[in-house]
């Protein structure tokens, strides 16, 4: 004797894809390679849930809004990981900088650092590029 296979019902479909858009928003803001494969699952999974919901003749709004949010957390990884991979060099020359210095003043000191190496790498002016707040 085979037992039915258990499908979950439609109806929560379109919550689990929002909720799983909303973790890829947090995971993009914590580990942006993290929040990539998230962010990725939240999108097939918002998917998969119109087109559940719309077998039932369902609204699909929430779905919708997992996919939209879900894209700009994709977009926000994807940009925030090109741009590490980009200054992968600087970054860890930054790194090492941090870790000798002692002194706030030194600590300025490789921001300013950084700041210039980036200058350098994007080809603008000295003093085009200044960090609010140290990185």
């Amino acid at each position: 004797m085979t037992l039915p296979v258990q499908t979950r019902p439609a109806e929560g479909a379109g919550r689990r894809a929002l909720l799983l858009a909303f973790a890829a928003v947090v995971m993009t803001l914590l580990l942006p390679l993290a929040g990539l494969v998230m962010s990725i699952f939240a999108l097939v999974a918002s998917i998969r849930a119109i087109k559940a919901l719309r077998s039932v003749t369902k609204p699909v709004g929430i779905a919708v809004s997992g996919i939209i949010l879900s894209a700009i957390a994709l977009l926000i990884c994807l940009s925030v990981t090109i741009l590490q991979f980009y200054f992968s060099k600087e970054l860890a020359t930054y790194t090492e900088c941090r870790r000798g210095a002692g002194t706030v003043t030194s600590q300025n000191e490789c921001v300013d650092q950084l700041e210039r190496t980036m200058e350098k790498r994007l080809g603008l002016q000295p003093g085009e590029i200044q960090f609010p707040f140290a990185p």
